[in-house]
């Protein structure tokens, strides 16, 4: 009885000590993928709250006439040349193509 005990018991540190980096490899593997779960977490909280305090900051930049110190940013060039960008994608995605 001893014999088999000892053999069993001896296989198992073997098969534990052979399989040890793939058991290491698993444990890195979870633990990433819950700390990268944790990083998406955080950022999508800090994009809704980017989200959130820049739109106030375009309101209120609307309302009371703010805007960058620098001249280029003052032309209001910007939402003219999305909206001309907005309307060609538009019409591109509306044509029949044969």
């Amino acid at each position: 009885m001893q014999s088999k005990s000892s053999t069993s018991t001896l296989l198992i540190v073997l098969v534990i000590v052979l399989t040890f980096p793939i058991w290491i490899g698993i444990a890195g593997g979870i633990f990433g993928l819950i700390a990268g779960l944790f990083g998406v977490v955080f950022g999508i909280i800090g994009a809704v709250f980017g989200a959130v305090f820049g739109a106030i900051g375009g309101v209120f930049g609307g309302l009371f006439n703010w805007h960058w110190p620098f001249g280029f940013f003052n032309w209001n060039i910007f939402p003219i040349i999305f909206l001309i960008l907005i309307i060609v994608l538009i019409s591109r995605s509306r044509r029949v193509r044969h």
